[in-house]
């Protein structure tokens, strides 16, 4: 397959600078329709990396994700969202950007084309067989994580990618690719666009899929989310509630008790 990197086309609109504000959201909006399509026609290919990290967490490994600007910045953000949402340790899925943490607000020029730095970066993690790595990059090409995924095939370590341009080499070396392809973006190559919302997208089903089959969810319910604020605990007392039949003033005193509402309701039954 020849590789075209649809991410880099000619923008099918012109004259950005010439559109009234509605013309400019409205065509923005237009494009932003396209991409659930592209996400839809791989799922089955996020299927099966679900399933596989699912497999790997279930035995104590760990999910990362690593990448370099926006594509890297969008993998820190779903990582840090999974203790809060889950209750999963905070070692369970680990967000990795080119140029480190500083990367996550600044452009660090030239992080992202280091071969070396993406795995020294796993190794200080202690990454293990017993993991799974996805790289993330719209374009497909970005040295720190291409790099890092050989090491990784080498090593036995299961990898994945999400990247927007079919047949990059991303996604020839990912033993798990899953590539939405987006097309041209609104403003030429600015995958802060339409592949940034495609790599949220399939970030948001991979891990939410993932904490729902090792059972973080009862019914629809976050009953292992951190009660990090008020609107937390009010919520976590209205579930406890409605589960138990008891009062406002007895929920709460459970949920404070016992730290979770998973918690709290199998402590109630248990008594």
């Amino acid at each position: 397959m020849t590789f075209i990197r649809t991410t880099e086309q000619d923008s099918h609109y012109n004259n950005l600078e010439e559109m009234t504000t509605q013309e400019l959201l409205s065509n923005i909006n237009k494009e932003d329709k396209t991409v659930a399509n592209a996400v839809e026609k791989v799922i089955p290919h996020i299927e099966n990396l679900v399933n596989a990290i699912v497999s790997k967490l279930e035995k104590g490994g760990r999910l990362f994700y690593m990448g370099a600007g926006t594509s890297g910045r969008l993998g820190v953000v779903d990582a840090s969202e999974c203790p809060p949402t889950f209750g999963v340790s905070p070692e369970t899925v680990i967000g990795l950007i080119a140029g480190g943490d500083h990367a996550i607000r600044n452009a660090v020029e030239f992080a992202e084309d280091s071969k070396d730095q993406g795995w020294e970066d796993l190794k200080s993690n202690n990454i293990t067989k017993k993991d799974i790595v996805i790289g993330i990059a719209a374009s497909g090409t970005t040295p720190y994580v291409i790099s890092a995924l050989k090491k990784c095939n080498e090593k036995g370590i299961v990898t994945a990618c999400i990247t927007c341009n079919e047949g990059s080499p991303l996604a020839l070396t990912a033993m798990l690719p899953i590539v939405p392809v987006v097309g041209p973006e609104f403003i030429t190559g600015s995958s802060r666009m339409k592949a940034g919302t495609a790599q949220k997208l399939v970030l948001n089903m991979i891990s939410t899929a993932s904490m729902i089959k090792l059972g973080h969810i009862k019914g629809n319910k976050m009953v292992d989310m951190q009660l990090s604020n008020e609107k937390l605990v009010k919520r976590g007392t209205n579930m406890i509630m409605t589960s138990l039949d008891i009062s406002e003033k007895e929920a709460k005193k459970l949920l404070i008790t016992y730290g979770s509402v998973r918690k709290a309701i199998d402590g109630h039954h248990a008594h």
